[in-house]
């Protein structure tokens, strides 16, 4: 059951591939840099994990490969958790990657492995830019990347990140015309965020500005848009037919299944995560334990809440009835009227958080 009437029905799976060849400078997820030996045991587990809760699973309408760097491990491992799990028909399989890891081989290994889309983390084409958010990969991988995924058969999204302290309205111009260029089927732009501990997080000259941030996404709002995009999340556009269905299960507060380390998943009103380090995980799964190492369930208004401000982000938008009349007169800027529901303007996604305070 997800928490807003209408949303898309589906059970998705998110693997969490932990490996990295480095660390970037403004990354807090649960990535490692220095324990590629443990990759073979690892993907046993998650592949034994899959096996264990398969007969639990309805049909799987997506599949979520993330990271780390999933791409660090050979694609017959990420094939065998895969074939474990009960795949529906027209199933979308997205696997993220680094551009200079995806040749004709692996893309090709990964379409054998089950995969329909890859997700390819550019960021940017300006190499100070990359070398001021800690990236290594020459910007000349990613046309690379992108012909080698078009090769087998899989379909394309780029991924962009703005706001870098080096980083000009010029040089994040140039990146998102140079994506486009690459006429890709689903585009991603993230503001650049703080992560406590992370290396961006003590450096203060180089945290991002809200103004420039917001100069940056109306750039790219335009300039994606005229190109044909649709946009369908504040950070996500996708041609006609190729929305990420994992993401928006997620923005639907739809049910899915976490397999690896510091995986999360929710089911029934559950949201449950795994523990977090590779070790940890390998070590349960080689004991038959489960590797849940904590759980929340929200009760019926807090899941529609949260289901209201994750559908603000979204052109679903909310019911009209979420805002009282008289927010929706003072916010009326922010928001279109479709229908019975009410929509971010473009001018209004910059503030979502601000609308979001107001939802009933």
């Amino acid at each position: 059951m997800t928490g807003e009437p209408g949303a898309p029905h589906g059970h998705g799976v998110y693997l969490h591939v932990p490996f990295c060849r480095h660390r970037c400078d403004y990354c807090a997820f649960a990535t490692w840099s220095d324990r590629d030996g443990l990759i073979g045991r690892y993907m046993a587990a998650c592949r034994a994990d899959a096996a264990r809760l398969a007969p639990l699973l309805p049909p799987v309408t997506s599949v979520f490969v993330g990271g780390g760097t999933p791409t660090r491990v050979a694609p017959e491992l990420i094939g065998r958790v895969v074939a474990e799990l009960p795949i529906g028909p027209d199933a979308e399989v997205t696997v993220e990657a680094n551009p200079e890891d995806l040749d004709v081989d692996r893309a090709g290994g990964l379409r054998v492995a089950g995969a329909t889309r890859i997700s390819i983390g550019v960021q940017s084409v300006v190499p100070h830019v990359l070398r001021a958010l800690g990236r290594r990969h020459d910007p000349e991988s990613v046309p690379r990347a992108v012909a080698a995924a078009r090769s087998v058969g899989l379909a394309v999204g780029l991924d962009l990140i703005y706001g870098a302290a080096a980083e000009t309205v010029a040089d994040w111009a140039a990146s998102v015309d140079a994506v486009l260029a690459l006429r890709p089927d689903h585009v991603s732009a993230y503001a650049l965020t703080v992560e406590q501990g992370t290396p961006l997080a003590a450096a203060r000259d180089r945290h991002p500005d809200d103004d420039d941030q917001a100069d940056k996404y109306e750039l790219v709002t335009e300039r994606v848009e005229a190109a044909g995009f649709e946009w369908y999340e504040i950070s996500n556009w996708a041609r006609p037919g190729q929305r990420c269905v994992h993401n928006v299960l997620y923005w639907t507060m739809g049910e899915y299944t976490a397999i690896g380390c510091a995986a999360h998943g929710h089911r029934n009103g559950r949201r449950s995560w795994n523990v977090r380090s590779p070790e940890r995980y390998i070590d349960a799964i080689e004991a038959g334990v489960d590797p849940t190492a904590g759980d929340e369930v929200l009760d019926r208004d807090a899941r529609r809440r949260e289901a209201r401000q994750l559908s603000l982000r979204t052109d679903r938008g909310i019911p009209v009835e979420a805002l009282a009349p008289g927010d929706r007169s003072e916010l009326a800027a922010l928001l279109e009227a479709s229908g019975d529901r009410l929509v971010l303007s473009r001018s209004g996604r910059l503030l979502a958080n601000e609308v979001a305070l107001r939802l009933r």
